[in-house]
């Protein structure tokens, strides 16, 4: 069988070229080879791969520093695996902290290449799966509700839609700023040009300006996120994870029309619309000179806030109702619905993940069950046991105390908070910093101050 998906494996010894090439074309991949990073750079950019294998000792430039390159071009579109020899495991660790999806040592094992090129593969696929599934599942032409609160958002976002100075959206992980951001896009004059979200949150801090402005310099030209959405609306996801340099560039840009790539002095015309997006409290950081004054009052003088689904709990019934369509049409589904006890079950849920938890509720239990009309009993099994509701959450918060440091009641909160989201994503860490979009590493860090182990058999019952 033919897969659709061609591989890059980049290495300067041709036994091992071939052996690779050998093995992944009886699988019926289509396959294409370096000896060096000269040569690989050129494929690369020609054939868009879907995966690399690559090399990490070569004769020109090794295999780490071309890894680095692709990253701060490509952010985490292409998986790459490292092939490293005896010895270089250090190195291949350090590899997968830059952003490699796996390493193979040599002598390589087909069983185990063959296992780690589909799993790279899957993963590929999956999060096209997802992009794609989140595309259908949003509203098209505003904010799903009859509530006060949800009808003023949708006039204000079509207000703001006509207009192209800059804006910012604020909201807590999960109320639905990237569907705000959607709704702008297709409703501006931009509509016809591409959409680009630039995730800063998921960027290294040595990379930021690379991905953003491009890479211009001698043997390397490559756009960033802004040439890319030229012509459309740039989305700048989480303003709060830009460094000090990173937004006075972008200050520049917005004071001049124009920006540049690295070294390459030629300016490029800035025609797109940039709409930026926060769930940070931004006014801390501008205390804390993390932010800059300019920067933040330049973006927030048009702000766009999005309530919390707890300030709107009206609208829940319109959001099962609209979203199980949604799921049951995108991935054909029989016809469901929720029984008028089980919408009330589950307005009264305290939804911290707000309406990103419950989407993803609705379609668990439309994955999982089979009965036509879904009732009370049903959805509360499926809720499970730690999903308290509202009464015992404010019952589980009765610490408040408005006289103890800021410090200590922050804490207090982080780890109720993770404690909350361990328990959903049952200890896996990947679900983990989904729902609290946090990047692994902060989140690692984060974990260990609390003294919370991700590993303990409680969040994984």
């Amino acid at each position: 069988m033919m897969h659709a998906n061609t591989i890059l494996v980049v290495d300067d010894e041709p036994d091992i070229r071939d052996i690779i090439r050998d093995v992944l074309s009886d699988e019926g991949y289509p396959v294409s080879t370096a000896a060096n990073a000269q040569d690989a750079r050129s494929k690369f950019a020609a054939e868009r791969p879907a995966l690399v294998l690559l090399d990490i000792w070569m004769p020109d430039t090794d295999g780490i520093a071309l890894l680095k390159e692709w990253r701060e071009k490509e952010g985490s579109k292409v998986p790459v695996i490292m092939i490293s020899g005896h010895g270089t495991v250090e190195t291949a660790v350090e590899a997968i902290r830059i952003g490699a999806y796996d390493f193979l040592e040599k002598p390589l094992s087909t069983a185990k290449l063959l296992v780690t090129v589909e799993r790279a593969l899957e993963t590929v696929a999956l999060k096209a799966e997802n992009v794609t599934l989140k595309t259908q599942l949003e509203p098209v032409s505003g904010f799903v509700g009859h509530s006060d609160a949800i009808n003023e958002l949708n006039e204000l976002i079509n207000r703001m839609a006509g207009m192209r100075q800059p804006l910012l959206i604020r909201g807590e992980p999960g109320s639905g700023k990237g569907v705000a951001a959607r709704v702008l896009h297709r409703a501006s004059s931009y509509a016809n040009g591409p959409f680009i979200e630039a995730p800063l949150g998921t960027l290294e801090a040595a990379a930021m300006g690379d991905a953003l402005f491009g890479i211009g310099r001698e043997g390397v030209n490559a756009p960033g996120y802004l040439e890319q959405a030229i012509g459309g609306t740039l989305v700048l996801d989480e303003i709060s994870a830009l460094d000090d340099e990173t937004q006075a560039r972008l200050i520049r840009m917005l004071e001049t029309g124009s920006f540049t790539r690295g070294s390459d002095h030629t300016p490029v015309p800035a025609d797109f619309r940039i709409v930026a997006t926060s769930n940070q409290h931004l006014e801390e950081r501008l205390t804390a000179k993390q932010l800059r004054e300019d920067f933040f009052y330049r973006l927030s003088s048009i702000t766009i806030k999005i309530p919390p689904l707890r300030a709107h709990r009206e609208d829940i019934p319109d959001l099962i109702t609209f979203y199980t369509q949604q799921i049951i049409d995108s991935q054909h589904l029989p016809f469901r619905r929720f029984s008028t006890s089980s919408i009330n079950y589950l307005r009264n849920r305290p939804w911290p993940g707000n309406v990103r938890e419950l989407v993803n509720f609705i379609h668990r239990v439309l994955l999982t069950t089979s009965s036509e009309v879904i009732e009370a009993d049903e959805t509360r099994e499926i809720m499970g046991l730690s999903a308290s509701p509202v009464e015992a959450v404010e019952e589980k918060n009765a610490w408040k105390d408005f006289g103890q440091p800021l410090r200590s009641a922050r804490e207090r909160f982080e780890r109720d908070y993770l404690e909350f989201h361990l328990r959903q994503a049952k200890g896996n860490m990947s679900e983990l910093a989904r729902r609290t979009e946090l990047e692994r590493t902060h989140l690692y860090r984060k974990l260990k101050g609390l003294g919370l182990d991700p590993k303990d058999s409680k969040y994984r019952a």
